[in-house]
């Protein structure tokens, strides 16, 4: 009877053969994780920029039409939401007239960098995101002039 030979751990055969494909599945992985932690940077600043819109929004037809208090509480909304940095965060415009009735809306804007990592910031130009939000002027509301429109 002829003995066989255990040729398993003979050579070097076939040992690098898929290593590249190794090397391609970790860079794409590394790719996948950067664009997920950007997408989810843009959606993070849109919720904050909205928040601050709305907050800005309600404090400005609630108080006497100040625009700075507005947009103190729209920052303030911001830095509350997220840990996002709220110096790079505008208030963009504000459109109408500060009467009864009116519809008085306020936009704020941010700048998402084109990079985000979790621990190192984040770099490059970026996307602007944006957020508006708009409110009535309460028809009843003491201390303002004229007849309300609005109310039948």
């Amino acid at each position: 009877m002829q003995r066989t030979r255990n040729r398993r751990c003979r050579g070097d055969d076939g040992f690098v053969g898929g290593a590249e494909a190794l090397l391609f599945g970790v860079l794409v992985f590394v790719v996948g994780v950067l664009l997920m932690t950007n997408a989810w940077a843009v959606v993070d600043a849109k919720m904050a920029t909205s928040s601050a819109a709305r907050e800005s929004a309600r404090m400005l037809v609630e108080s006497d039409g100040d625009i700075a208090a507005a947009e103190a509480a729209g920052r303030a909304a911001f830095a509350a939401s997220t840990g996002l940095d709220p110096a790079r965060l505008v208030l963009a415009g504000v459109d109408g007239t500060f009467e009864r009735c009116a519809r008085v809306t306020v936009r704020f804007e941010y700048r998402v960098p084109a990079l985000s990592l979790p621990f190192g910031g984040g770099w490059g130009s970026g996307f602007d995101v944006s957020a508006d939000h708009s409110e009535i002027v309460d028809p009843y509301r003491a201390g303002l002039d004229g007849a309300a429109r609005c109310v039948g």
